[in-house]
């Protein structure tokens, strides 16, 4: 029932008597669904992106892995560029909105490319534009939509964590009806089917954002209007000048899509610089408090890409796995593989409520377990999935389907342990100014491991390979996610004394004041999402 928000929370982002419903600002549901039909279209397409380059373009397995490696770790550095830019010009709104239109351009731009079964040439390089206009698309998307969740909440807000759940539901929501109605459409129908339901699936998350986001109030407006507005080349203003740089970023993801060794380069020196600049912004400018949290941040940040390598397996090597090796027959039907990849988000869906009841009950209780301990499990538990399927394939014959199942279930376990809260803990121990920037930062770490994951399916495959192969890389990296997720574990305490907890409501903050009308701001926020001095 909709209802004022409640005193706890005044100093959020949204007026103190805007409508809730069931307890949360409605715009967290407009995000929610927003971001529904977008992942829908994300992961409809990735469903089939490894099946379509091997089925249709006839890509052997290693190059099929390669590519997909590199566009799905482009997908995740972009976002700092999104990120970069929302905080010092287009504010999260704009942001969002642009990433949508380039997405949809992208996934409405792959159904129209298709040649017949083998033929590459112009087709091939049609295919490789709209995985471009996706990689731009989403890094104007991806991180901010976050950060517009996060800027509904005041910092000390009991009700972020819960927040990021229920908009972590939405993601799965769209993750677990897109391999199923692209997977099908695509592997039985006919490809450009599946690439086409992608793109009216973003679409629809488009019309949604556009339609309700007034619900989100002054929430992720441009933090610099002024400067946006203004025309410093051939009567361009900023903003058009930012959305013709995204094309030219087209034009340069293009040609980085098949070029795995490029992006391994880029990646490294994006990471080396964005964690020096933070590194130094924390040192050189920022107080102790704030300093201690950025650095927790960063420790949360580098076990992503472990837990990202392994876990993103599913689009590749796995998703070959399931197609070739996993008995899919059940009363006659054989299910497509690219389906398998809705029992992840159908755990998810089921899950979360669990996970979050229990967070909640033992938060209550204090007993709570602090985020750098979560990861810990986390990263032990997607290492006992893979356990789980190597012990669980025979010697010889087909692999049943419910140890893949299995596996997916313990690495949606883990996944509740790590991405929500991950999501959650940069908007929490970042600084305003900063937001966007270590967003961006948690999703360059994805990248990361996206990139191994592409390495690892590579490893996987190959001339003389087969399922030994695939089940000995999968045994090893399974050990290494439980023994570094021990390790966490003990240095949990530690680092969570860094996250300074107990002063996330504190007035002489860094993230805490007012606005520059003197009113309560946005967890410290004033209205245009600029960093309040103390004082």
């Amino acid at each position: 029932m909709a209802s004022a928000i409640p005193k706890a929370s005044r100093g959020s982002g949204v007026p103190a008597d805007a409508k809730t419903f069931f307890g949360h600002p409605r715009g967290l549901f407009m995000l929610f669904f927003a971001e529904l039909w977008e992942r829908f279209s994300f992961y409809g397409m990735r469903a089939i992106l490894v099946l379509y380059l091997t089925k249709h373009f006839l890509f052997a397995e290693q190059p099929a892995y390669a590519i997909y490696g590199a566009y799905t770790s482009l997908v995740y550095i972009t976002p700092i560029i999104g990120g970069y830019l929302s905080d010092r010009f287009l504010g999260p709104r704009k942001a969002v909105l642009a990433g949508g239109v380039f997405i949809t351009l992208g996934h409405l731009l792959l159904a129209v490319v298709e040649a017949p079964q083998g033929v590459q040439g112009s087709a091939l390089n049609g295919f490789y534009l709209g995985l471009a206009f996706i990689i731009v698309g989403t890094g104007f998307l991806k991180a901010n939509i976050s950060v517009l969740v996060g800027q509904l909440y005041a910092r000390d807000d009991m009700r972020r964590d819960g927040a990021f759940s229920i908009f972590y539901m939405g993601i799965n929501t769209g993750a677990f009806v897109g391999p199923i109605a692209v997977g099908i459409l695509g592997e039985t129908v006919g490809w450009s089917y599946g690439f086409g339901a992608a793109g009216i699936g973003m679409a629809l998350g488009l019309v949604v954002f556009v339609l309700f986001r007034r619900e989100l109030y002054d929430v992720g407006e441009s933090p610099a209007p002024e400067k946006l507005a203004s025309k410093p080349i051939a009567g361009l203003s900023v903003e058009w000048l930012i959305y013709l740089g995204g094309l030219a970023g087209v034009a340069v993801s293009w040609w980085l899509v098949r070029s795995q060794g490029v992006v391994g380069t880029a990646l490294i020196v994006a990471s080396l610089a964005t964690v020096g600049y933070i590194l130094w912004t924390a040192v050189a400018k920022l107080p102790r408090v704030d300093r201690d949290r950025i650095f927790a941040a960063l420790f949360l940040i580098a076990l992503a890409p472990l837990f990202w390598a392994l876990f993103e397996q599913t689009g590749s090597s796995l998703n070959v796995y399931t197609d070739q090796s996993v008995d899919r027959v059940v009363f006659g039907w054989s299910i497509p593989a690219s389906v398998f990849q809705s029992v992840n988000p159908f755990f998810i869906i089921t899950l979360a409520p669990v996970f979050a009841a229990i967070w909640t009950r033992l938060g209550r209780a204090g007993r709570e377990p602090s985020a750098p301990f979560k990861f810990g499990i986390g990263l032990i538990l997607v290492g006992a999935g893979f356990f789980a399927l190597t012990l669980g394939a025979p010697a010889q014959g087909l692999t049943p389907a419910i140890f893949v199942v299995l596996l997916y279930m313990l690495h949606s376990m883990a996944e509740l342990c790590f991405s929500p809260i991950g999501l959650s803990s940069m908007t929490r121990l970042s600084v305003p100014s900063m937001t966007g920037l270590m967003m961006g930062t948690w999703f360059l770490a994805t990248a990361g491991g996206n990139f191994l994951a592409g390495l690892i399916a590579q490893a996987t495959g190959g001339e003389g390979a087969g399922v030994e192969r695939v089940l000995e890389v999968y045994g090893r990296i399974g050990w290494v996610a439980i023994g570094i997720g021990a390790v966490v574990l003990v240095l949990a305490p530690f680092v969570t004394r860094l996250m300074h907890l107990d002063q996330l409501g504190s007035v002489d903050h860094a993230m805490a004041g007012q606005n520059e009308l003197g009113e309560p701001g946005a967890a410290g926020l004033d209205t245009r999402g600029e960093q309040v001095p103390r004082g």
